[in-house]
């Protein structure tokens, strides 16, 4: 476990910067790091070039592990039915070709050369999904469509599984426990990847979740109302209440198991808000983190569940980064740390965001995300004015 300091050495004490890396997402770019270990070691440079002080490392790509996992199967290929062939960008599939997390564990790298280089390595978890956009379905999910969330109509999703399921969450407890063998400073639970998009919408009119009609959800609302959901409307706040316990069942477990394993590591999360939307913004729009997706970051943050949150950075009409940290703010009841969201785009852009972050107290900024910087000599503007700001120039 490294001790790695949140800030740079001789940096400034301000706003802590930092950005997830998907791996996969760098080898699709243009140029591509090397594949393997050269190319960890180019990206985390230029992560530290950057003056970011944490990065969140993907471990899933969609249902698919990029690392050595023994529970989901690693990456080598998309299925043959996916969504790059659907929608005519094939090219990404050959750029992929070479990848083959099976024969190369791009967290184990990570973790050891990002703490060399004096990174904090965080370990993103995308724990609410099982496919992404599709062609990437966990080996589990084919295995159990059983456990997939269903609809008030009785129609299954492809690939979305129930934490409902205690198998489900047994399953995904067995991936955290993979993971914390690797030895990261934390780990970012993402629950806002949902998985395969041709199930859209996955919310009713109103913003509401409309799924969660699991037997083992329909059983524990009987046994504590006497009464079907299928006879109250879908955004009745007691059966929104036992389909957000599942989750929150998942993160106790998850928290126990993190902090009896090392109790300094860092839990975080990243849940929607109330101008959130996924897809398009008429497509899934979001009414909050709780009656959209059943995530009680209210509850979480009672309970210590979490010890600090982000909320996402895509909204419909009114929302904006600054609204979405109030709000969350507000939904965890100033019980944890806010980070703000931030697009990597011009420098002066992201002067702007590091100043409003200063401005209403956010302890981090996320600027999402990093293989947009590129490799050198990409965006010198962009990435100088990150080193002078952290660097306290």
């Amino acid at each position: 476990m490294s001790n790695v300091a949140a800030d740079l050495d001789g940096a400034r004490a301000g706003v802590r910067l930092a950005s997830p890396v998907t791996h996969s997402d760098w080898m699709v770019r243009d140029p591509a790091p090397a594949w393997g270990t050269e190319g960890v070691h180019q990206i985390l440079d230029r992560c530290k070039e950057c003056g970011w002080s944490r990065v969140y490392w993907r471990c899933f790509d969609g249902g698919r592990a990029l690392y050595k996992s023994e529970l989901m199967e690693p990456y080598f290929a998309y299925d043959e039915d996916n969504y790059h062939v659907a929608h005519g960008s094939a090219w990404v599939l050959e750029k992929l070709k070479p990848c083959d997390y099976r024969t190369f564990d791009s967290l184990k790298e990570a973790v050891e050369y990002g703490h060399k280089i004096g990174l904090e390595v965080h370990a993103w978890l995308s724990i609410n999904e099982d496919d992404h956009a599709w062609g990437l379905i966990s080996r589990f999910a084919k295995e159990h469509p059983e456990y997939c969330w269903v609809r008030r109509d009785g129609r299954r999703y492809r690939s979305q599984l129930s934490f409902a399921i205690p198998a489900v969450r047994s399953y995904k407890l067995g991936l955290v426990e993979e993971i914390l063998a690797y030895q990261p400073d934390g780990i970012f639970f993402d629950w806002i990847r949902t998985g395969d998009v041709r199930d859209n919408p996955q919310t009713d009119p109103d913003g509401v979740a409309n799924h969660g009609y699991e037997a083992p959800n329909l059983q524990r609302f009987n046994e504590l109302h006497r009464q079907d959901p299928h006879e109250i409307p879908n955004n009745d706040e007691r059966w929104v209440q036992v389909r957000a316990e599942p989750q929150t069942v998942f993160m106790r477990e998850a928290h126990a198991l993190i902090k009896t394993t090392n109790g300094r590591l860092v839990i975080s999360a990243m849940v929607q808000h109330p101008w959130s939307y996924r897809g398009s913004p008429t497509d899934t729009p979001y009414a909050d983190s709780l009656r959209g997706l059943f995530v009680d970051v209210r509850t979480w943050a009672r309970e210590k569940l979490v010890d600090e949150v982000v909320a996402a950075g895509y909204y419909r009409s009114g929302g904006n980064a600054e609204a979405a940290y109030h709000w969350l703010q507000q939904e965890s009841e100033d019980r944890i740390p806010v980070w703000l969201y931030g697009w990597i785009q011009t420098a002066d852009q992201f002067r702007s965001d590091v100043q409003l972050a200063e401005g209403i107290g956010a302890p981090q900024l996320l600027l999402w995300e990093s293989d947009y910087i590129g490799l050198p000599p990409a965006n010198v503007e962009t990435v100088r004015a990150m080193n002078e700001y952290a660097r306290g120039s």
